[in-house]
């Protein structure tokens, strides 16, 4: 079989694991520590490959600019926000489903910030997914969960959702592997100083927080990224996009088996809803 067939289902399987190697690893090390030190060693390994494939490392300051504030929103709005929803006792099966609304979201926002049409299946599939999300949301409020964890995981969906449409409008002529790699770099002082500022700064080095940690790095932030950015590069956006709304069941599968995260029925029919809503936005949009 070929790999541009694999790659999708590849690409699902590796994106859902970066929740639950999150849950994994967060027990032994605060959250915005645990981010900052994994997107800097991310940086060093992208800028090795970038010279090991020769390709161009130094960029303009316009580039190094917009690199250093999609990296702000993407990874330490987006990661930051889900590695503390998490830490804060947010499921993994819960935070997938609410970041996967944000294709919704980038319709929405798109029809002015990029001058896109919004469709009548878009505007059914906008209303589905919020409705998916507050359904699985809901049972949380129940469950005495904090406020800040909900904050994190809003700031999380508009960090990932901003990131993306910065990304289309300012980011498409910037080298890819570099460019990615300057994100980490921003990134990861700006968690530093989040890490420095909560008091957050421990690190429990075992057997399983090391595991936890080289796969989120080998795995997610090298591999999984590449692999977004080849299919991305072979014409296949479209798909790509569609591929999202696949990840929260894949994660919640993943969450029970390892963590034996149970979902409720409210739960289950909130992301099947979820499912829908996005796809009827993203089948719409391509």
């Amino acid at each position: 079989m070929k790999l541009s067939r694999l790659a999708p289902s590849i690409f699902v399987l590796l994106w859902s694991t970066g929740f639950v190697g999150a849950k994994y690893g967060l027990p032994y090390a605060d959250p915005f520590i645990f981010l900052s030190l994994r997107v800097f060693i991310a940086a060093l390994v992208l800028f090795t490959v970038a010279l090991f494939i020769k390709s161009p490392i130094a960029i303009g300051r316009r580039d190094l600019t917009w690199s250093a504030i999609i990296g702000f929103f993407l990874h330490a709005c987006y990661l930051g926000g889900v590695f503390f929803a998490i830490s804060q006792g947010f499921s993994a099966g819960v935070a997938a489903v609410v970041t996967s609304v944000q294709p919704v979201l980038v319709s929405l926002l798109a029809v002015k910030v990029l001058g896109e049409k919004l469709r009548s299946r878009q505007i059914i599939g906008l209303i589905c997914g919020f409705l998916g999300v507050l359904l699985v949301l809901t049972p949380g409020l129940s469950n005495d969960l904090p406020v800040s964890g909900f904050v994190a995981i809003l700031i999380a969906l508009l960090g990932s959702t901003t990131a993306t449409l910065l990304q289309k409008k300012f980011g498409s002529e910037i080298p890819i592997i570099s460019g990615t790699a300057y994100q980490y770099i921003a990134s990861a002082i700006v968690l530093l100083f989040a890490a420095l500022a909560t008091g957050g700064t421990s690190i429990q080095w075992s057997g399983h927080f090391i595991a936890a940690f080289v796969w989120l790095i080998a795995v997610l932030s090298v591999g999984a990224v590449l692999l977004l950015l080849w299919l991305l590069n072979t014409g296949s956006a479209a798909s790509v996009s569609s591929l999202f709304y696949l990840v929260p069941p894949a994660t919640a599968v993943e969450a029970y088996v390892l963590f034996g995260e149970s979902l409720t029925r409210q739960e289950v029919v909130g992301i099947v809803v979820t499912a829908i809503g996005v796809w009827l936005v993203v089948r719409a949009s391509s």
